[in-house]
């Protein structure tokens, strides 16, 4: 008896134990699979050492813990990916598993919710917006038609900077209008000069997108302690709200003024059916892919803020490297002359052949990746990468901006080097779809940015033309390059840059021009067209090889004088001058045009000769 009841308390010890030891065993194997990572305070982890800079401080870590590695952050654990192999293990292998996101706060107030395409879920919503997005917009049907829209917009870029030449310009400035005016033609077909409510938009726009960018990007306590996101503590998601607001009442604006007006008299305005109004036809028809007018909204601040900010960043990033590589540089305007020729524009046709400019871009993109870190992944369940355990739920960072640099991977990657984008036949290597774990600006698989196609042609289209009309010069020779860390990285500081004559052009003049007096000629400023004869040789020798800086620059206060030199101009005969008399009216008509007058009136001298 006693032994029996012995021998049932020993088998009820034995199985407390290898209960107890299972459950420890558990407990700690699980924590021994995390990725390994630095120790931090107790309830606030790692917070108080985090370098500002975080891609600064995440490559550094990278270096002690290895390519993926563990840090907690307040309640919430992150973890960091600083390799291309493992890149490609969470955003292509494994892409389904880690499609969701956990937004901060900040992302969440200006997305109404989480109601756009970079916020979202994986989900219905944000699959139907993507897919609409892509092919009403991105589709090289839609692109194709908004050719016009581009070119006026570089256009209006390219007339003021050549009135303002010799004086310094903010490079991303310009950038971030020209892209605001091509975005605002595509999505609701009024530029911001068509728009007699806009005296200020693009400066506010561009004001409040900044502030929405360093907003996202800021470190916020109720990221890190959600159960403190009610009190808002640093106020960022009543800042948010607040700027939110001030696009908000713009969309709102259009939005009315677009529903009062019928869709014919749209259609018959631009040649086609706009973004906004494909978004509103679907609101009224309550399909099953319709939207809420937050969530247009919501994907309206998404078109916005992706395209202006990344392409403006972009632009400025490539500038201040070539100015420091004047080199470079010259190769760049080399290739413009022999693709594009000295005195045409350049056109979208054109960016195809620029295969040393399509290299320079793409390296600036590997040294100077917008999106240091990706966007944050979410995994909807535990999975396993590089042999240890990512917990549901953790916050997923990819850090590109380590991997573009990796020397396993780039050869000397801290040298600003076009060539290594360049195959022996000239043609460039690498695309911007992300199927090259080495080089992924945008990400990779099923949440790569979907705006790419439309901000790689809007940002080559740019530059090429900045670069083949000017020359550019920095201010006291000033070659800064630092960055400041954000959801998008921007220069530390703003590039200013001084534009003037092209020497390429003034050189090919000189070589060319039969008269001592002509060759001396200096470019013909729009504003001095009033004050010189029209009959003056010289002057209108020097409109002949600079008709395209007329023709961008062309106003209705200078269709007299541009009419008066026509003629002169090409030598016409005296029965074609009687003929252009005849047909003033019609000239006149194509000059006073509001939209694309650049080139109706192209078209109207051609057709004169």
């Amino acid at each position: 008896m006693i032994s029996h009841i012995q021998w049932s308390w020993d088998f009820v010890l034995l199985t407390c134990s290898i209960i107890t030891f299972a459950i420890l065993w558990r407990k700690f194997s699980s924590k021994a699979r995390l990725p390994p990572g630095p120790r931090g305070m107790p309830l606030l982890g790692y917070l108080p050492f985090l370098d500002p800079n975080l891609h600064h401080g995440y490559t550094k870590l990278a270096q002690r813990y290895g390519p993926i590695f563990k840090l907690k952050l307040g309640s919430k654990t992150h973890i960091v990916v600083s390799s291309s192999d493992l890149a490609k293990v969470v955003l292509r292998e494994q892409d389904e598993i880690f499609a969701n996101r956990d937004p901060p706060v900040a992302g969440k107030a200006i997305s109404y919710g989480r109601q756009n395409i970079v916020w979202s879920d994986n989900n219905s919503l944000w699959r139907n917006m993507r897919k609409l997005f892509a092919y009403e917009v991105l589709s090289n049907k839609n692109l194709q038609a908004s050719t016009t829209f581009r070119q006026g917009g570089v256009s209006k870029t390219i007339k003021h900077v050549y009135e303002t030449m010799g004086t310094e310009v903010d490079i991303g400035g310009i950038a971030f209008l020209t892209s605001l005016n091509v975005v605002m033609s595509m999505v609701w077909g009024k530029s911001l000069d068509e728009d007699v409510k806009s005296t200020n938009l693009g400066v506010e726009f561009r004001e409040v997108i900044t502030k929405i960018v360093e907003l996202l990007g800021a470190v916020n306590v109720s990221d890190f302690f959600p159960v403190l996101s009610r009190f808002d503590l640093q106020g960022v998601e009543r800042e948010m709200k607040r700027q939110r607001n001030i696009l908000d009442a713009i969309f709102e604006r259009i939005i009315e003024e677009r529903i009062a007006i019928k869709l014919e008299e749209v259609v018959e305005k631009i040649g086609r059916k706009d973004f906004l109004q494909i978004l509103l036809e679907l609101k009224e028809q309550n399909a099953s892919n319709s939207f809420n007018i937050n969530q247009i909204k919501a994907l309206l601040m998404d078109i916005f803020l992706g395209t202006t900010d990344t392409t403006s960043t972009m632009a400025e990033w490539t500038m201040a490297e070539l100015l420091k590589n004047p080199s470079m540089l010259q190769k760049v305007k080399d290739e413009l002359k022999e693709v594009v020729g000295l005195n045409n524009i350049v056109e979208e046709s054109h960016l195809s052949n620029l295969q040393y400019l399509d290299a320079v871009v793409k390296e600036t993109f590997r040294l100077h990746p917008p999106l240091p870190l990706l966007l944050v992944r979410c995994p909807n369940e535990p999975c396993n990468v590089a042999g240890y355990t990512v917990p549901k739920g953790a916050n997923v960072y990819v850090n590109v901006w380590a991997i573009h640099r990796d020397p396993q991977y780039w050869d000397n990657p801290l040298e600003f080097n076009p060539n290594r984008f360049l195959s022996v036949d000239g043609t460039t290597k690498f695309d911007y779809n992300g199927y090259n774990p080495n080089f992924i600006p945008f990400g990779s698989g099923r949440r790569r940015c979907p705006g790419v196609p439309l901000g790689e042609k809007m940002l080559v289209y740019f530059l090429a033309s900045m670069l083949h009309s000017f020359d550019w010069t920095l201010p006291n020779g000033d070659h800064e390059l630092s960055d400041k860390f954000g959801i998008v990285l921007r220069k530390n500081r703003p590039l200013m840059a001084i534009p003037s004559q092209s020497s390429t052009k003034m050189a090919t003049e000189n070589d060319q021009s039969s008269s001592a007096t002509a060759a001396a000629a200096p470019r013909p400023a729009v504003n001095s067209c009033r004050k010189k004869r029209s009959g003056d040789a010289s002057f209108i020798q020097d409109v002949r090889n600079h008709i395209d800086e007329f023709i961008h620059a062309s106003m209705d206060e200078h269709k007299t004088c541009l009419k008066n030199t026509i003629s002169k101009l090409f030598n016409m005969s005296k029965v074609v001058a009687e003929k252009d008399a005849a047909e003033k009216k019609g000239v006149e008509s194509s000059l006073a045009a509001p939209s694309n007058c650049c080139f109706r009136l192209e078209s109207t001298i051609m057709h004169q000769v």
